[in-house]
């Protein structure tokens, strides 16, 4: 992708959010939303601005990071792994196509009693409830990626000498990286969601509880800044996924 191309879907990324924070300030200051329900966007961006700076607010970020991170990179090799081995195994895919069928529309918020029951209402079972949303798009990406590698690419892989025990990695693992990346990013994006869900439903530390403290407080400033904040994480982590995206997939026609 071009400089030019990249800066004009910058741009236009950028003007849905402007929009939006136009519309914001207008219900503000046309009175169709009370200050203390909807503050300016300029004094919670403010407030934003200094809380960045303070290290309780850091903290919280990199408590909600930890967790985010730890269930998405758990889903992602779990998802990976077991795709990859239903779409060459057909024992392995016997065993995994019910549990997916099953599992996959449940809503995973509903096990999180179970998990707060079971883990506690520490780290561990909001990870797990990370790792088990964003498990799915991920497994079923890569299943669907490497089922759909041609088969021509394995035999021409064997006529020039591959052996069949590499054939994985070197053939269907490559082929089907778009659409392995692709499950990852949509992963991601669930890991953000249901990180931030989790932390408001029950917990004494991350965005999602000073989101939950400051609403029971009534103080709107602070109720916006964890949710501003956790969009711009999701925004950056997207990003950044994109672009390891583009750089891993350089060489595929569709880029």
């Amino acid at each position: 992708m071009s400089r030019h191309a990249l800066s004009t879907d910058v741009l236009l990324g950028l003007l849905p959010i402007a929009l939006l924070i136009m519309v914001w300030q207008a219900l503000v200051s046309f009175g169709y939303a009370p200050v203390t329900l909807l503050p300016p966007p300029g004094l919670v961006f403010d407030r934003l601005a200094r809380q960045f700076a303070t290290p309780g607010f850091q903290l919280e970020i990199a408590v909600t990071l930890f967790r985010l991170f730890a269930g998405f990179l758990i889903a992602a090799v779990l998802g990976v792994g077991l795709g990859l081995a239903a779409a060459t195994n057909p024992t392995v895919n016997a065993v995994v196509r019910p549990i997916v069928r099953v599992l996959a529309p449940l809503p995973k918020v509903a096990l999180y009693p179970a998990l707060l029951l079971l883990l506690g209402f520490n780290h561990e079972s909001k990870i797990t409830l990370v790792a088990a949303d964003a498990l799915f798009p991920i497994l079923l990406s890569t299943y669907y990626g490497a089922s759909s590698v041609e088969q021509k690419l394995i035999w021409s892989a064997m006529a020039a000498g591959t052996p069949r025990g590499q054939l994985l990695f070197k053939v269907v693992l490559p082929a089907a990286a778009p659409s392995i990346l692709t499950g990852c990013r949509i992963g991601l994006v669930i890991s953000c969601i249901v990180v931030f869900l989790a932390e408001m439903i029950t917990s004494t530390d991350g965005l999602g509880h000073l989101l939950v403290t400051a609403a029971r407080t009534f103080q709107a400033v602070d109720m916006f800044v964890p949710l501003i904040t956790i969009s711009l994480v999701g925004l950056l982590l997207n990003g950044a996924l994109e672009a390891v995206r583009s750089y891993l997939l350089r060489g595929f026609p569709e880029l």
